[in-house]
């Protein structure tokens, strides 16, 4: 029987094209997760490309072939960090909601490796405008999203005036942990949560 040559077109059309590299997922979580252990254990300025190649078990051109340098790299994780967010809380209570993210906070701020490179990354980002959008995204823009809605809830209920501040709420939530773990590198002494929980509901105007 006489072959058309549709098969063969077939097959051709489901290879990729000639010197197209297939990016594998596996490897690219590889890379992020190298990205972090990297920016810990180095700093931005001194992370590169090859560090971030041998602890991720890659060579240098599988990242290459994903981002074309470690501004690139780094805004992609964290743009990525910044699509996660943090949680809604709907406990029922504005002392309810705010504690659940006092205590998201404090958990990642307590990370060792957010200890590291947070504090590096804003100072970095004070050299990169590309990197300070970035961290603007991850750091306040996708939470302030979160405490405006925490707000608008406790304000249909009843709890706090009409007008509150999901700005404030959100400074007055991660501010004062900010400063305890990353700047002073302090403890969170027990009970610690419980009285800011109160002083952020009581700054809103509730009781």
């Amino acid at each position: 029987m006489a072959n058309d040559g549709s098969g063969s077109e077939t097959a051709a059309a489901r290879r990729s094209p000639a010197g197209a590299a297939v990016l594998r997922e596996d490897k690219t979580e590889a890379i992020r997760a190298a990205v972090f252990e990297e920016l810990a254990a180095a700093g931005f300025a001194r992370m590169s490309i090859e560090g971030i190649a041998r602890r991720a078990g890659v060579g240098k051109t599988a990242v290459y072939r994903r981002w074309r340098s470690k501004l690139h790299l780094v805004l992609d994780v964290v743009s990525a960090v910044a699509a996660e967010g943090m949680p809604t809380p709907d406990t029922g209570s504005l002392s309810g909601d705010v504690r659940v993210l006092l205590e998201v906070a404090a958990r990642a701020l307590r990370h060792p490796m957010a200890s590291q490179i947070i504090p590096d990354l804003l100072a970095e980002a004070a050299r990169s405008p590309e990197l300070a959008a970035a961290l603007k995204a991850a750091l306040h823009d996708s939470q302030e999203g979160v405490a405006t809605a925490m707000v608008a809830r406790a304000v249909e209920r009843g709890e706090i005036p009409a007008g509150a501040d999901g700005r404030l709420a959100l400074d007055l939530l991660t501010g004062p942990l900010y400063w305890r773990l990353l700047v002073v590198r302090d403890e969170v002494p027990a009970g610690y949560l419980d009285e800011l929980t109160a002083a952020v509901v009581s700054a809103l105007g509730g009781r």
